[in-house]
């Protein structure tokens, strides 16, 4: 049975701490960034070698597997937002179908390891990325697709927001 499509709009946990997963935006700063990814790069690593990793807990969730490769494809794509965001006076998003990558990318067959190798990849990639934002353009905006505008902080985190709650969906 295929998942259904999550068509909230997310951006609500800028203004209040998640009531599921526990994460505080506002805890987020420029500083704190590149190392709150960097720390939960172990974290899915471990996830992605405990057994049954591919098997779903039930038909409306996800495996941990299928989470991971989201988790990856999210960092990579981030980062590419990020790069538009300092390089495009006024960037513009255009929308990702994450179910749709899900099934055409066959996530749930994915070798774990490899998906462990590339997420961290990615996940380096993209703190680096964040590490390298100079101080004066944090303030830098872009522009989803639905007209959500983020300024390169509430964009990092909003992004860091989605790695947490996906690692607080695969430990529940």
């Amino acid at each position: 049975m295929p998942i259904i499509p999550d068509n909230k709009d997310w951006t609500w946990v800028l203004q209040r701490p998640c009531p599921e997963c526990g994460f505080d935006a506002s805890a987020a700063t420029p500083a704190t960034v590149p190392a709150s990814i960097a720390g939960m790069l172990p974290r899915w690593r471990a996830a992605l070698r405990r057994p049954g990793v591919s098997q779903r807990p039930d038909d409306a969730t996800w495996s941990v597997l299928e989470y991971a490769c989201h988790v990856r494809d999210v960092f990579t794509l981030f980062d590419y937002r990020l790069g538009l965001m300092l390089s495009e006076d006024g960037a513009r998003f255009e929308d990702w179908d994450q179910d749709r990558a899900a099934v055409e990318k066959d996530y749930a067959h994915a070798d774990p390891a490899g998906v462990g190798a590339t997420l961290t990849a990615a996940g380096e990639r993209i703190a680096a990325s964040f590490a390298a934002v100079p101080e004066e353009q944090w303030g830098r905006k872009g522009t989803r697709s639905n007209g959500s505008v983020f300024t390169i902080l509430t964009f990092a985190q909003y992004f860091l927001h989605d790695a947490v709650h996906h690692l607080h969906d695969v430990d529940g």
